[in-house]
C-alpha cells in the first residue's frame, strides 16, 4: 500500500487510488482487500442498461430505511452466492468493512472512469440479496443475485437523486423461483470508525442499525412462512414458483410472495396476522393479479402465520381473497374450499 485515501462519502477518486490505498485489484465490480479488511464495491448502473436490465441503485426506503441494490459478480449463466459473491455476503463474519462507490464520469482528460464514493455499507441482516432474473452478456435469461445494502452505523451516504434506480424501459413478466428467493438471513459486523461527512439531506437516524428488533423478526418470520409452505405445496406434487414484474416508466419490480401454478393460485404472506397487513396484503393482490398470464380465471389468497379474527375473515370473504395460515398441523384452509372434491 503505497498512498493512504481517506474514505469519506463523497470523496471522488479512481479504482487505481483504492488499490494502491488497500491493496485490492481493480478490474472487478467486488474488490476484497483481505489485508486491509475491506471489500470494494463498484457500482455502474449503466453497465445493467447494456445487457438490458437496470437493477443497481438507490432502491425507495422499505420499512426498513434506506436502501441500496447493487448486482452480483458473473457475466454469464446464474450468479452464484460464491468467489466474489460470496466476499459479500461472509463479510461480517471475516469482520470486513463493505465500501461502495459509484461511476461517477471519466477523469478529465483521461479514459478512466471516475468513482464517487457512497459510504460504509452492511449485507441487509434480514435479506440479503434478492434473486431476480436477467440476460447475460450473451443475452440468455438467467438468476441475477441483488445485494441489499444498508448504511452502515454512523455513516451519511452521498448518495444524491441521480443514483436512483432507473425506471424501467418497458413492462415484462419473467418467472422466478422462490426456492432460491429467500437466502439465509446475515450476522451484523463489527463499526469502524470510517469518517462521516455530515449534510442537512440525511441522517445518521438512518442506518440499518435502528431497524427494531421487532420488525427484524417480523420480516423473517415472512420468509420462513413463504418457505415452509412451498414446501408443503411442493410434498403435495405442486409446482411453485414467482414472477418479476417490471412495469414501462417505473423503477425496480413487483415481486409476488408465491404462485401456485398447479392451482393457478397467488399468494402474498404477512409475517403479523393484523388487519393492517392483511389490508395491505389485499392491495398488492389486487396490483399483482392484473399482471399474471390468466388473470380471469386467477385464485388469490393472503397467507399467514395465524388466524385472524372473524371480521377480518369476512372483509378477505368480501373481497375474493382466501386464506390460508399456519396451524401447529399445517396449513388450515388448504387445499382452498371450492378445489376440494
Amino acid at each position: 500500500m503505497t498512498t493512504t485515501v481517506e474514505l469519506v462519502p463523497g470523496l471522488i477518486t479512481t479504482r487505481d487510488a483504492i488499490a494502491a490505498a488497500y491493496g485490492c485489484g481493480t478490474f472487478q465490480g467486488i474488490e476484497p482487500a483481505d489485508e486491509a479488511g475491506k471489500v470494494f464495491v463498484y457500482s455502474d448502473p449503466s453497465a445493467g442498461e447494456e445487457y438490458g436490465y437496470t437493477f443497481d441503485g438507490r432502491a425507495e426506503d422499505d420499512e426498513c430505511g434506506p436502501l441500496y441494490l447493487y448486482t452480483g459478480a458473473g457475466a454469464n449463466g446464474d450468479q452464484k452466492p460464491s468467489g466474489r459473491n460470496g466476499s459479500l455476503l461472509s463479510h461480517a463474519t471475516k469482520n470486513r468493512e463493505v465500501h461502495l462507490f459509484v461511476a461517477h464520469g471519466k477523469v478529465p482528460g483521461g479514459g478512466a472512469m471516475q468513482q464517487r464514493y457512497i459510504g460504509q455499507m452492511l449485507l441487509d441482516p434480514i435479506k440479503p440479496y434478492d434473486v431476480r432474473r436477467g440476460p447475460g452478456k450473451d443475452g440468455v435469461m438467467r438468476n441475477v443475485l441483488v445485494f441489499r445494502f444498508r448504511p452502515a452505523e454512523g455513516t451519511t451516504p452521498a448518495w444524491t437523486e441521480a443514483d436512483k434506480v432507473p425506471a424501467a424501459a418497458k413492462t415484462t413478466i419473467e418467472v422466478t423461483d422462490p426456492a432460491v428467493a429467500v437466502p439465509a438471513p446475515v450476522v451484523l459486523p463489527r463499526q469502524s470508525g470510517t469518517k462521516v461527512k455530515k449534510t442537512e439531506q440525511h441522517s445518521t437516524l438512518e442506518t440499518v442499525a435502528d431497524i427494531p428488533a421487532g420488525q427484524r423478526k417480523v420480516l423473517r418470520r415472512e420468509g420462513e412462512l413463504v418457505k415452509a409452505f412451498a414446501a408443503h405445496l411442493a410434498a403435495a406434487g405442486h409446482e411453485t414458483h414467482s414472477f418479476q414484474i417490471t412495469i414501462k416508466g417505473e423503477p425496480g419490480a413487483l415481486t409476488p410472495d408465491l404462485y401456485d401454478k398447479t392451482d393457478h393460485v397467488l399468494y402474498e404472506a404477512k409475517g403479523l396476522t393484523t388487519r393492517a397487513n392483511v389490508r395491505m396484503a389485499i392491495g398488492q393482490l389486487a396490483d399483482y393479479r392484473r399482471h399474471i398470464p390468466g388473470r380471469k380465471e386467477l385464485r388469490v389468497a393472503v397467507l399467514l402465520p395465524s388466524e385472524p379474527t372473524a371480521d377480518v375473515k369476512d372483509l378477505l370473504g368480501e373481497e375474493y381473497v382466501e386464506l390460508v395460515y399456519q396451524t401447529d398441523h399445517g396449513f388450515a384452509g388448504w387445499p382452498l374450499a371450492y378445489n376440494q372434491p
